[in-house]
């Protein structure tokens, strides 16, 4: 990394959903970077596990047990680290791929609650340390659902859609302040719990989502891009940045090999 891609103070990092995939990847990444990390989950023992293995590696790490759609919590949470120079909104998920006729209004209410409420929750608490560090960014680790529709995907399509809102408006809000708004929305990303979490444990179900694909993206390709873009100058700002597998033309379209 040039000396020009540095950060000039790399100060904390908040990473939510932090306790594997994406979160994890991109925890890795900016503890790499030489940011102080914060792990925030509601799986306790994941992100200690991951705080240890940091500290281990010559870093600074820190576990915090948090539920995003807790805003009382979180509050809690913004005052327990009030320097703050990163925030990673990663916390979300997809449940179901039922048509609209038939998803359950739990799983799209749920899905709302975690990915757009919870964004909002972390971002307006934080937002005050990140203004006050004089060079602060959020990122919104949204996805290609929030930039395109498909069937079977109505409830996750429509809190990515609203995710990817969240962070243009507050972009266009907050312009002036010493704050970025960065945007990245991975496509087909390969995971250890993703899809199984969406088909509520059915591996088969799960496994359909990638066959053929030889190289769906890892957790690390898309936390690559996550650390690479916060660590631009500081007057640079990656808007949104729309990540796939090679194999990805369109959130409808993937080549398959037989």
């Amino acid at each position: 990394m040039s000396a020009a891609a540095t950060p000039r103070k790399p100060g904390i990092a908040v990473v939510t959903g932090a306790s594997g995939g994406i979160g994890a990847a991109t925890a890795r990444g900016l503890a790499t970077a030489g940011y102080r990390v914060v792990l925030t989950a509601r799986r306790k023992d994941r992100i200690e596990a991951l705080a240890a293995e940091l500290s281990d590696a010559g870093h600074s790490a820190t576990a915090y047990e948090l539920d995003v759609t807790d805003r009382a919590a979180v509050d809690t949470f913004a005052t327990a680290f009030r320097e703050i120079a990163v925030l990673v909104n990663n916390a979300g998920g997809a449940l179901g791929a039922d048509p609209v006729s038939t998803g359950d209004p739990a799983d799209w209410r749920q899905m709302y609650e975690t990915n757009v409420i919870g964004t909002l929750n972390v971002t307006q608490a934080l937002l005050p340390a990140l203004t006050a560090s004089g060079d602060g960014t959020v990122v919104v680790v949204s996805s290609t659902a929030g930039h395109g529709t498909y069937e079977g995907g109505g409830g996750y399509v429509a809190a990515k859609h609203a995710e990817h809102v969240l962070a243009e408006t507050l972009r266009l809000e907050i312009v002036g302040t010493p704050v970025r708004v960065i945007e990245v929305a991975p496509g087909m990303v390969k995971t250890e719990g993703f899809a199984l979490t969406r088909f509520g444990g059915d591996e088969e179900k799960a496994a359909k989502v990638y066959a053929g694909v030889a190289e769906p993206l890892t957790a690390d390709d898309v936390a690559d891009t996550i650390t690479w873009a916060v660590t631009r100058p500081p007057h640079v700002n990656i808007d949104l940045l729309v990540v796939r597998p090679r194999a990805q033309a369109s959130n409808t379209k993937v080549h398959r090999e037989q």
